[in-house]
């Protein structure tokens, strides 16, 4: 989710929100919770989850009614929607569902309720919620306003069928960023029937392209970092921007990866991209771990055996050089809206959603890397996902993105440069003007060439 897309769901949001006072709820009502959360065809997890949160909080709770909130949307327009709700105390949420990437900005704004107090009453946060897990939810302020559903890590899925056909390694290992553009090339090749790749492009990817391709690829470069701390400033011009660019502009122009069209397409990557898997019509793609669920009977794109055709491999550094490779972690949340009429309550309803049966039951449905101790060593984790201990594997030398609230605005940036070398933009320019927009939304002495 990115900032950028809140202006252009302004006008679609006004018409598919719920007008402030229907139901009769509202976040003033002490006996009522507003739970908000994403519910979408990719997505139908979600609610199957909170329904029986809702169940089991009622029971212990009785008196106060959880009022299921579901917002149908792509996970592009699910922050636009929410930030309507929130900006009203009468339809804003009391407990929503929270991209962590989002949370510095949203507790900035003063749309959510800080929750240390509450936290450290809690015996399960103290004792069972692994420790780097916890930063998901705290802001630059050093208070917490999020739990942690569930993290992630990103890498490769590789379909070994066509990898073999292709007459390439069926334990792919891709020591450079050469390495995966030749993989791609020589499926090209071999089978012009399949995509040879994917990878999180264009304007309806929104963060999903500046963070799972965008600075994936940077992190791995020379540059490093998209903010350096010890200066504490944004690296903003970056010669490892630059290249991130040039290795999509080279993707793009050699029809490596899915067409400008294909990336444009707000439904694409969300149905149609994991079809291709599922039909042995990708060679392999750029992404998270949580792809299992799309695979799964039930899912987007039901694969059966897909354990078995598909495998898995880190994504490398731009030259192989240390550490070799790269992956980056998020994850989502759940907070506690600042205008809530009942903080106890919506702190409960949290509490049970992420007990220990709570928090593996949407760990497994959703092929998150749990966030609890008493989680990891859940065999139904492995059990529906085969491939759980290689992602989770790879937290140990993970990244995050920084946890500033201009954070949103940088990303926005990156979006715009990337999609406009998507659509055949030079990426010298794009990172040029990328650079003058970071400079720009975080102010000019807040910048460091990298």
């Amino acid at each position: 989710m990115r900032a950028r897309t809140i202006a252009a769901g302004l006008a679609v949001a006004a018409l598919t929100l719920p007008l402030a006072g229907c139901g009769g709820d509202s976040a003033g009502d002490a006996k009522t919770i507003k739970i908000v959360y994403r519910n979408y065809s990719d997505f139908p997890q979600m609610d199957t989850f909170m329904k029986a949160v809702k169940k089991e909080f009622e029971a212990a709770n009785p008196g106060v009614t959880a009022q299921l909130t579901p917002v149908s949307s792509l996970d592009s327009d699910y922050l636009a929607k929410v930030q309507l709700m929130q900006r009203s105390p009468s339809t804003a949420p009391d407990v929503l569902f929270e991209d962590s990437f989002n949370v510095n900005a949203d507790a900035a704004a003063g749309y959510l309720l800080p929750i240390d107090d509450y936290l450290a009453k809690w015996s399960d946060w103290n004792s069972q919620f692994i420790p780097t897990t916890k930063q998901a939810g705290k802001a630059t302020d050093g208070k917490t306003y999020a739990v942690p559903m569930g993290t992630d890590s990103r890498g490769l899925w590789f379909n070994k069928d066509i990898f073999a056909k292709a007459g390439l390694p069926t334990d792919w290992q891709p020591k450079t960023w050469n390495d995966v553009l030749d993989a791609a090339r020589r499926i090209k090749q071999t089978q012009p029937g399949v995509e040879p790749m994917y990878m999180p492009l264009g304007k309806p990817a929104a963060e999903a392209m500046s963070m799972q391709s965008l600075e994936m690829l940077l992190y791995g470069t020379d540059t490093k970092n998209l903010y350096d701390e010890k200066a504490g400033k944004w690296v903003a011009p970056s010669k490892g921007f630059q290249d991130a660019l040039g290795f999509v502009d080279t993707v793009m122009k050699e029809n490596l990866a899915q067409t400008p069209a294909q990336a444009e397409d707000t439904q694409w990557a969300q149905t149609q991209m994991p079809l291709l898997m599922s039909q042995g019509k990708l060679g392999f793609m750029m992404d998270g771990g949580w792809y299992a669920r799309y695979w799964e009977d039930g899912g987007v794109a039901p694969f059966p055996n897909w354990s078995k055709t598909l495998g898995t491999t880190t994504f490398p550094t731009q030259h192989g050089q240390a550490p070799g490779k790269v992956t980056l972690s998020g994850g989502w949340t759940l907070a506690v809206g600042a205008s809530t009429g009942n903080a106890d309550a919506s702190v409960k309803f949290i509490e049970t959603a992420m007990n220990k049966e709570n928090s593996a039951s949407i760990d497994v449905a959703c092929s998150w890397l749990p966030v609890r101790e008493d989680v990891k060593a859940d065999p139904r984790l492995a059990q529906k996902d085969p491939t759980e201990p290689f992602w989770s594997s790879l937290v140990s030398f993970t990244r995050y993105r920084p946890t500033l609230s201009e954070y949103p605005q940088v990303s926005n940036a990156m979006d715009v440069a990337g999609d406009s070398v998507v659509n055949g933009g030079d990426p010298a320019q794009a990172a040029q003007k990328w650079a003058q927009d970071v400079a720009k939304a975080v102010g000019s002495d807040k910048v460091t060439a990298g």
